[in-house]
């Protein structure tokens, strides 16, 4: 199996890059990004892109690939609806559209978050902009698309947020986790986890196109 990954220097990104170089099913990952990840393996490689909304320079390398994992995406913290939709929605959409032309075959998986709204019309900003995405990208002929909504994730292995907002309070809320785990079990993913149940849907593909935490637990062990 041949994965492309987007967003592999964030946190989500770098738990899905463990898991998919530990996996002897991931025959090859292709980072896709606009900067370098400054790693090496042998089963990695990089493709550097100027702009996430044009793909043509680098079409010839985004050919031959099995899966997408779409792990690329920004807080909505400080930013207005247009702004976080360029990020949200027209950087996936961008490349999805391009993948689903070059690897009709492909099966598209999209990090989303808990409390996505469907419906697309609902008063968080956030919610609803993921929402449109998910839908636009469940529209797509892929051989499937699963959209994936962890809520809480718990960084493993030295892995860290890129967002320093994320970093401080991931700092902060470490010592509840376990009460976390307790309360809300249903809640809690980590980032292990996660990154295992990417790799599993995109080789297996999964009955469900949304996958909420329990499913994600489920799948990620």
């Amino acid at each position: 199996m041949k994965i492309i990954l987007f967003g592999a220097n964030g946190m989500v990104g770098q738990a899905a890059l463990r898991e998919c170089l530990a996996d002897p099913r991931v025959e090859q990952v292709l980072a896709v990004g606009r900067s370098p990840l400054g790693q090496r393996h042998p089963r990695l490689r990089e493709c550097l892109v100027a702009s996430f909304l044009d793909f043509t320079p680098v079409a010839a390398e985004l050919a031959g690939y099995d899966a997408c994992l779409f792990c690329l995406g920004v807080s909505s913290l400080g930013l207005d609806e247009p702004s976080y939709q360029r990020i949200t929605y027209d950087y996936t959409l961008a490349a999805a559209q391009v993948l689903v032309r070059l690897n009709p075959g492909l099966r598209f998986l999209y990090v989303s978050g808990v409390g996505t709204d469907s419906s697309a019309s609902g008063r968080i900003m956030w919610a609803r902009v993921k929402g449109r995405t998910e839908n636009a990208l469940l529209a797509l002929p892929f051989r499937s698309a699963h959209m994936l909504r962890p809520a809480f994730i718990q960084p493993r292995h030295g892995i860290r947020s890129r967002t320093r907002v994320y970093r401080i309070l991931y700092t902060l809320l470490r010592p509840l986790v376990p009460l976390f785990r307790r309360l809300a079990p249903g809640m809690v993913l980590d980032s292990d986890q996660l990154g295992r149940a990417m790799v599993q849907v995109a080789a297996e593909g999964h009955p469900k196109a949304i996958l909420e935490v329990a499913d994600l637990q489920a799948l990620g062990g």
